[in-house]
């Protein structure tokens, strides 16, 4: 089988990590992966914040924590960081005045998620991203990096080493996932 296929079959979502930084070189290489994804008319309206520094990591943390708990929910793994102690958070955000935001923000997302299972990464795609841009202290961050309002979060991508016995089995797929007409 093609090895992009089977990375895309094989990669699973990483809900326990490591305490182990990730080499700034594969997360730039996941970075550029997510710069090369499609994008309505090629307008490229999707800008990637990439967190290595683990205090702007848990300040933005904390502001996803918060939104959840602001919704009486809690982290579908208990723990109060809902991104699993991964180092790595990759921002994505895109401009709110583009109509295919979420679709170009959702295809830097896959692509930095590849990307990091063909690198022996683990990922996952933690939601809130825009609730948290929308908080005063998220608008603070976006003002910190020089970063204008008009960009909506779409995800955030976390990255790192996937501690042993991380990953799930594959769950089958249904049975009418595809509909044919040949």
């Amino acid at each position: 089988m093609n090895q992009t296929i089977q990375h895309l079959i094989d990669r699973r979502s990483v809900k326990k990590y490591l305490d182990r930084p990730v080499p700034l070189a594969l997360v730039e290489e996941v970075v550029k992966a997510g710069t090369f994804a499609p994008s309505g008319m090629n307008r490229q309206s999707s800008i990637i914040i990439a967190v290595t520094d683990k205090a702007m990591r848990d300040r933005i943390s904390n502001i996803n924590l918060g939104i959840v708990i602001g919704r009486d929910l809690t982290t579908s793994s208990g723990h109060s960081d809902p991104f699993y102690g991964a180092p790595v958070v990759l921002v994505v955000l895109a401009r709110k005045d583009v109509g295919t935001r979420v679709y170009d923000g959702s295809l830097v997302m896959e692509n930095m998620m590849i990307a990091a299972q063909s690198l022996g990464l683990g990922s996952c795609w933690i939601h809130r991203a825009k609730e948290t841009f929308e908080t005063e202290e998220g608008k603070q961050i976006l003002r910190e990096l020089g970063i204008s309002d008009e960009y909506e979060g779409i995800g955030n991508c976390i990255l790192g080493y996937a501690a042993p016995n991380a990953l799930k089995p594959q769950a089958p797929r249904k049975d009418d996932y595809v509909y044919w007409v040949k």
